[in-house]
């Protein structure tokens, strides 16, 4: 069964249903859906291993993160198959984070994440550790003979010396993939989506990726990390901050370069991954600016 007709053979819908695919999706195949009484965005897609995607973990962090009025409700789930309201909004880019009361808004909702969706949170919950998620995208590109292997000793030498600097930290419930597409803004408040890599981390990996992802300058990091956080942030903080940053776009560059092996969606992967290199190039080099 295809999956438009697995969205089309759904038990949900009263009436006569239209279905029409979203585009943007480099994890799974979505839908927006639409029948007499309700529409809806249906995600359909299986666990996918190499990249620690399990849907279970996905499911019980949208429900939760819905309870904690950060993300919309789950509408329905089956095995490989998750419907959740649709929100009518604007999915965001990383241009609209250049306005500060965007920023600002974003960080709300991500300390509302942090915070409060432990609260709702039902069963077993993943961790997700960047530095543990590198070490094996190393491992399947070296399987796989990756034409990027030659560069892994150097990335995972860096690699070792950001999980260094991480040192200890703090554990919140993170999102893990705060790309500009995982926000949408209803023209009140704003909305996050999309927990396929949910699970307790530090709060550093959401910060840094929020900052790489959408092109962060230093002035926006620094009342980033002061509203996040209460306080300037000192020199331990941003030697932090700006590891796991590094640490977050390098973990960006590897998911691409596996998902050029493995992945069987129509998107590219190669240009994905050479942006993201230069993008976890120019966070190193940050980084390392902060070494004394």
């Amino acid at each position: 069964m295809t999956p438009l007709e697995k969205v089309q053979n759904l038990p949900i819908w009263q009436g006569s249903v239209r279905v029409e695919r979203l585009g943007g999706g480099i994890t799974n195949v979505n839908f927006v859906a639409e029948d007499d009484i309700q529409k809806v965005v249906v995600r359909i897609g299986d666990d996918i291993p190499l990249h620690q995607i399990l849907r279970f973990n996905e499911l019980s962090a949208s429900i939760a993160a819905y309870a904690a009025g950060v993300s919309p409700p789950v509408i329905y789930h089956a095995p490989g198959v998750l419907v959740i309201g649709f929100i009518e909004g604007r999915t965001l880019t990383a241009a609209d984070f250049a306005d500060d009361a965007v920023l600002e808004q974003s960080l709300d909702l991500l300390m509302l994440a942090h915070r409060g969706i432990p609260q709702h949170l039902r069963g077993a919950s993943l961790a997700f550790w960047v530095f543990q998620v590198l070490r094996d995208y190393a491992a399947t590109l070296r399987a796989a003979r990756s034409r990027y292997v030659s560069a892994l000793p150097a990335l995972m030498a860096d690699a070792a010396v950001l999980e260094a600097a991480v040192g200890q930290i703090d554990l919140v419930f993170g999102h893990n993939d705060l790309l500009p597409a995982n926000f949408i803004h209803d023209g009140t408040r704003m909305w996050l989506i999309d927990w396929d890599y949910a699970g307790f981390n530090s709060p550093l990996f959401d910060l840094g990726g929020l900052a790489a992802n959408n092109s962060l300058n230093t002035a926006q990091e620094a009342r980033m990390l002061e509203r996040y956080f209460s306080r300037p942030p000192d020199a331990d903080l941003w030697r932090k901050y700006k590891a796991m940053k590094a640490a977050a776009a390098l973990r960006e560059t590897l998911w691409s370069m596996v998902s050029e092996i493995y992945s069987a969606l129509e998107f590219d992967y190669a240009g994905y991954t050479a942006k993201n290199l230069a993008t976890y190039r120019a966070a190193y080099a940050a980084f390392e600016n902060t070494r004394g």
